[in-house]
């Protein structure tokens, strides 16, 4: 078997100027639907020419790394943490940590008042970031395209919030009937220049393709499957922004309407509280429809299935967002599971001395998948 061959380019965040192609040594790449990925690794400095060639290119808040796997472009970020280490022998390597290029959007703030009426979802969605990348220094070339969902929303955003960029889209994102998004980073095939996308998916982000069949015993290393009750509430109510009008009187937050999901009462669930606080909604539909969604999640345990493969053709980052199907006879298991599910995650470890390629899929959990 031929070993798949890894290079990390670094270049300039706003330009995506190449600046030089360095080794990595262990590395780790992630990335997620709903959350920001991670990049972490080393670089090793033996000598006085390495180190004085890293020195300056490995400056965190401003330099891009995108990982290739023979030349496809598996992973792209923003480089945010670089560590120098001396061992007792005076050996130097860089400890470095990057996130994906979503995470930019966590340190840009809106700072103008923004208003959409009554205007698709997913447009406000590039609106903002349009706004990001208008201001001075602010453009880091994420491109994206122009489908709609056809959800209308009107929305309020003040800038007297300080709101970070990052939090209003994933706020939009999980609205009654919102959407997915995420920055897709690949290669475009005609031009071999490096895009940023910003993937936006209703209802969801998942990409057309027959489903993967992963077997255990088989393709899976190992698998867990952790199911977590802490977060399960059937009685939900979301605050919403205080009412300081009345400066005589004690201001009191806005609250949605009161969420009971009585057939689970009635099925022999006991009662189980939650709530929700959204301090910039002052509006009582967009609070009722936050909580709506919120219920929704909170009514069953979160299962939240990982499985270790090894990589072979059918595995890449391009398996986000599609759908596998799990197939499991073990112990545990012991008339098989057949389970259809969407990969939210994927974390990729490359070949080291002693240890061999693989991947650990994160899975959708299976009330949130489609049916089997």
């Amino acid at each position: 078997m031929t070993t798949a061959r890894y290079r990390v380019l670094v270049c300039d965040l706003r330009t995506d100027t190449l600046l030089d192609v360095l080794p990595l040594h262990e590395v780790s790449v992630e990335d997620y639907i709903g959350k920001a990925g991670s990049l972490t690794g080393t670089v090793p400095t033996p000598s006085p020419d390495m180190a004085e060639r890293v020195r300056p290119l490995l400056v965190p808040a401003r330099t891009a790394l995108w990982v290739e796997r023979d030349r496809d472009i598996w992973w792209g970020g923003i480089l945010w943490s670089a560590n120098p280490q001396s061992d007792e022998r005076g050996n130097i390597k860089v400890e470095v940590q990057a996130g994906t290029f979503d995470t930019y959007l966590e340190h840009r703030q809106l700072r103008t008042t923004h208003r959409a009426r009554t205007t698709d979802q997913l447009d406000i969605a590039r609106d903002l970031v349009d706004y990001a990348q208008a201001q001075a220094g602010g453009d880091i070339g994420i491109e994206y395209d122009t489908h709609l969902s056809g959800i209308q929303r009107s929305r309020t955003f003040s800038a007297s919030d300080q709101p970070k960029i990052r939090e209003l889209l994933d706020k939009l994102a999980t609205a009654e009937n919102g959407f997915e998004w995420r920055i897709r980073c690949y290669r475009d095939p005609d031009t071999g220049r490096r895009i940023k996308l910003l993937d936006l998916g209703y209802p969801v982000l998942a990409p057309e393709g027959d489903d993967v069949v992963l077997t255990h015993p088989g393709h899976l290393l190992t698998y867990a499957m952790p199911t977590d009750g802490t977060t399960v509430a059937n009685v939900w109510q979301a605050r919403g922004s205080s009412d300081n009008r009345n400066q005589t009187a004690a201001s009191k937050p806005l609250l949605s309407e009161l969420l009971v999901a009585e057939d689970d009462l009635a099925d022999g669930w006991p009662r189980l509280d939650g709530s929700s606080d959204h301090q910039s909604v002052d509006e009582p539909e967009v609070l009722n429809n936050y909580a709506r969604a919120e219920a929704a999640l909170a009514r069953r345990p979160q299962v939240i299935p990982e499985i270790t493969v090894r990589l072979d053709e059918q595995i890449s980052p391009d398996l986000l967002g599609r759908y596998i199907r799990l197939r499991i006879r073990d112990l545990w298991h012991p008339d098989g599971y057949d389970h259809r599910h969407r990969v939210v995650g994927i974390n990729v470890s490359p070949p080291e001395r002693g240890r061999s390629e693989s991947a650990t899929l994160t899975l959708e959990s299976p009330y949130g998948s489609s049916p089997s």
